[in-house]
């Protein structure tokens, strides 16, 4: 719930989703949903040699499960706001038990 809300925050935003077989795909976030699923548009890929069939995509989805990481430029992360999410959740989920 916690990395949903998150990314839902940066839609709109440039993003990079590196996959497991280590294609790190460019692009603007058009939505997530609660699967970490993602849709970009105006995407490229890092590296163009190594994936020259990707050179004609323009936009793509994926499935979250296929993600390894997602790299953001720093000045896009509040992280006094995502600190305070984290503790919530953890509070919620230890009243929970």
């Amino acid at each position: 719930q916690l990395f949903y809300s998150f990314f839902k925050t940066l839609v709109g935003q440039e993003v990079t989703v590196e996959l497991k077989n280590d294609l790190a795909i460019v692009g603007k976030l058009v939505s997530v949903d609660q699967f970490l699923n993602f849709k970009l548009d105006g995407i490229r890929v890092e590296d163009e040699a190594r994936f020259p069939h990707m050179l004609s995509v323009k936009n793509c989805f994926i499935r979250g499960s296929v993600v390894r990481y997602v790299r953001l430029p720093a000045a896009q992360v509040d992280t006094a706001l995502l600190q305070d999410a984290a503790r919530k959740e953890a509070e919620t989920q230890k009243q929970g038990r």
